[in-house]
Formats: structure tokens, sequence, C-alpha cells
């Protein structure tokens, strides 16, 4: 498939049509998607009288945007007006929201085209899209295997060629780690340089939306499409974000670059050699490139994934508390009372996933136990951006994998705690609010993808692409 770039340039020269370009995409979702299982909904009708419209205003003579006819998907997560928008939960089957989220609204003023809703871990949670309500998503490369979660179903469909461009959400790793194990380029963004307006909560203070793609410039054209000040969403950044288009072809040379020694598998379980050694040849490819290259250690990184399965089931437990059969999704009418109305949808409506984080959020958040758990994995928090701080003070941008391990079987890991060390890597910078991005980097065992993780300071987008392109370049 064409990149997203590609599709655009040829559409606004009147080279391809939208509507063509369109029914491709949707011929590569009939082809392959019962298999893959990348989509919850496809809107085709839709998607092709936008793309008509697209082609006549282009007829027209006018500009549609730098997404011009680009077949896009959506987490299934984020509100689209009068599309089902369900979180992979059997709680909001068939809801549809009645307004846009601020990243819908701004794709379609940039000219892309929504081809459908994909799939995920019931409301994010999850690291391998085996906790949706719809059934799991299958690995493109190889439908054995798990896409990594929770945005499998947009990772797959990038990887599967059914878009060249999809949109996932971030919370814990959510688009790095499916990126990673696809073999696409994943972005997280700065928290607040992209609007959360109509993104369904899971843990407010870390959810980020951002993109999935093919290439690293296809990544930078669709952040700073989606990103800027909305005045909707109370954390968003008043200020201009830094141009990530313009750092493509800066180069390596003069970059300083920290790999953080303790995400190379010292005291933690679970990272395969491959893995790390393909962190390693990236560290060698930016060095052979000019850039600067040291080791840094950041000593709290190694409780992030405490600290994170403490703060995100907190916030978790409070925003998925308004699900309750009353005011909109589904209802079960059993017993004589609210209250039993009201745990009879809940027991029918939530999965075993989000059941556990609701009651471990719930406990971390009650009397007697908030100052122990929840205030002091806040104050590992702070730990954690106090040491990125003091490493930025040094590096431009900080060197990781991805992942620890790339695609795993279905099944591989039902204990939650070794699921949960799939993110490692990934929560430090949520918990910092800082971008990161997951970028290809050759293979690993049984030929699979690694991805390798390129971090930044806040608002550092612009260093992170920078070195991001190198390495697309050296693999």
């Amino acid at each position: 498939m064409r990149t997203a770039i590609e599709t655009a340039a040829g559409v606004a020269s009147g080279e391809l049509s939208a509507v063509d370009v369109v029914e491709e995409s949707l011929g590569v979702i009939a082809d392959r998607d019962d298999e893959i299982h990348a989509f919850n909904t496809v809107v085709a009708e839709r998607a092709r009288e936008a793309a008509a419209g697209i082609d006549s205003r282009i007829a027209n003579g006018e500009d549609v945007g730098p997404l011009a006819g680009v077949p896009i998907a959506l987490k299934d997560n984020m509100c689209t007006s009068g599309i089902d928008t369900t979180c992979s939960s059997r709680i909001l089957e068939g809801w549809k929201p009645p307004y846009d989220g601020t990243v819908v609204q701004k794709l379609a003023a940039a000219g892309a085209v929504l081809v459908g809703k994909t799939n995920l871990d019931e409301f994010a949670m999850g690291s391998s899209t085996e906790n949706s309500a719809f059934g799991p998503t299958r690995n493109p490369l190889d439908p054995s295997l798990v896409p990594g979660g929770s945005s499998g179903g947009s990772a797959a469909a990038v990887a599967a060629n059914m878009v060249p461009l999809s949109f996932g959400s971030d919370t814990g790793g959510s688009i790095r780690q499916p990126a990673a194990l696809c073999g696409t380029v994943g972005l997280k963004p700065t928290y607040g340089a992209v609007s959360r307006y109509g993104l369904i909560a899971f843990a407010s203070s870390l959810d980020q939306i951002g993109p999935f793609t093919s290439t690293v410039a296809d990544a930078a054209v669709a952040f700073e499409a989606v990103a800027g000040f909305d005045p909707r969403d109370s954390t968003s950044i008043p200020e201009p974000v830094p141009s990530a288009v313009d750092a493509l072809g800066a180069g390596a040379a003069g970059l300083r670059v920290g790999v953080i020694s303790e995400l190379m598998g010292e005291g933690i379980e679970g990272f395969e050699p491959d893995v790390l050694a393909r962190t390693r040849e990236a560290a060698d490819a930016l060095a052979a490139a000019g850039a600067t290259v040291e080791e840094v250690s950041l000593p709290s990184m190694i409780y992030g994934l405490s600290a994170y399965y403490l703060i995100a089931p907190a916030e978790a437990s409070s925003n998925l508390a308004r699900y309750d059969g009353v005011r909109y999704g589904n209802r079960v009418t059993e017993g004589s009372s609210t209250a039993d109305m009201m745990i009879a949808t809940r027991t029918a409506g939530f999965g075993p996933e989000v059941k556990r984080r609701i009651m471990l959020g719930t406990y971390a958040l009650s009397a007697g136990y908030y100052d122990a758990f929840y205030g002091k994995a806040q104050r590992v928090r702070t730990l954690i951006l106090n040491d990125f701080n003091a490493a930025y003070e040094k590096f431009d941008v900080l060197l990781s994998p991805t992942s620890p391990c790339v695609a795993f079987p279905f099944g591989a890991k039902s204990d939650p705690l070794t699921m949960y060390l799939n993110d490692v890597c990934t929560i430090p910078s949520n918990l910092a609010g800082h971008p990161a991005i997951s970028v290809p980097f050759r293979t690993g065992a049984g030929g699979l993808p690694v991805g390798v993780q390129i971090l930044g300071p806040l608002l550092g987008e612009a260093a992170i692409f920078r070195a991001a392109a190198v390495l697309e370049a050296a693999a």
C-alpha cells in the first residue's frame, strides 16, 4: 500500500481518485479482516461518500488538507458521531456518540477518510488485544500471535495494509508496544499536545492519542495534523507544538543520545537477547551517523511498573463509575432496586480484566490505604520525572527497547503480572507525560520485528523524530 504522504500527494494532484483509494482499502479489509479482526466497525458507505466529496472539492480547485483522501482507522474508544463507539466492551455495545472528538474533527479537516473503528483490549486495559469483548485481534505477520495492545486493532490495520494511517491511545504503552510487535511506527505524543476531548477515559492523567504508520515521515505528518491547543480539553497545552516534519532531515550529527541502562535487561525479567541486541545496534547506528551515545542511569525506572498499576487502576475506578446502566450504555434490569440493577449491569457489561483493575484501583483509593498505595505511587511518579529531567540536561533523547519481547502466542501470558511486564519500557514516559516513538529496527526471534523506543523531553517531538528518521534509514 502507498504511504499516507504518497496517497495524499496523488489525490491532491488528481493522479489518484480518493474514491479509488478508499475502495482499495475496503477491498483489503474485506479480504483479510475475517482472519485478523482488526475492525469492530467498517463504515464503507460513509467512507465512499466522504471520498467522493474530496474528489469533487479537488476538481473545484480546493485545498483539502495534508491527508487528502487518506483512508484512516480509529481505535474504538474515540467518539465518532453516529458511529458505534464501544471500547470493545459489552457495556457500550451499540452506543453511538452524538459528537465527534477533536482528533476526529481535525482528521476530517485534514482530508482523511474514516473507514472504520478498530478493536482494542476492553477500555484499553491490556497488552495483547485478547481482552476485547468482541474477540481478539490477530497479528497480520503471523495470525497465531498477538498484535500487542491495547491498540492492537489499529496496529494490525496498518501492518496488514488495510489503511496507511490509524490512531490509537497510549496510557502505558498501548501505541508503542503493539507498533513494536506488528512492525509499524507508533508515536505517543507529549501529554497535552493532542486533545483528549472525545477520547473515552481510562486513566485521565496518562491517556494520550497518537498515530500508527508504516514510515516515520507519515507519523510526523499525522502528528502535526492532530496536534495543537484545544480549549475543550483542560489538560491541552496552550502553546505551539514544535514541527516534527521539519526535523526529519536534520540527521544525527550533534545529537546526544542516552541509552537507559535500567531498561537494558538488568534486574528486570523477560527481556529477550535479540531485543537487547537490536537496541544496542540501534545505538551504534546513531553513533555511526554522528550522534554522541552514552549509557545513562535512571534509577527510578524500575519502580515505574508498580507505580503505574496503582495510579492507572485508581483513575480507572473513578472514570468507569459512570457506566451504571442509568445514563447511557447497556442496562440489565434485574432485582428490585437501583443498586441491584447497577450490580447486574456491571457484572454482565465488564470483562475480567476491567473488573480486576476497578477493584485494584478502588482498594488503592480506599480509606486507610490511600497514602500507603496511591499516595506513594504518586511520589514515585515524581521521582521518575526528576530522573528524566536530570537525564535531559545531558541528553537530547533517550533510547531503550519498546517491548521486552517480540510478538508472542495467544494465551502465553495469561498470568496478569507476566502480561503487565510487557509495558515496563513504555510506562515511564506516560508517568512523566513525555513523548516517545517506537521504530521497527530489524528482527528478533522467529524473524519477528523488534521495536526500538526513542524518548524525549516535554514537547521534544522534533528531537525524537530526528533520531527516528536516522534509525529508519539505518534499518
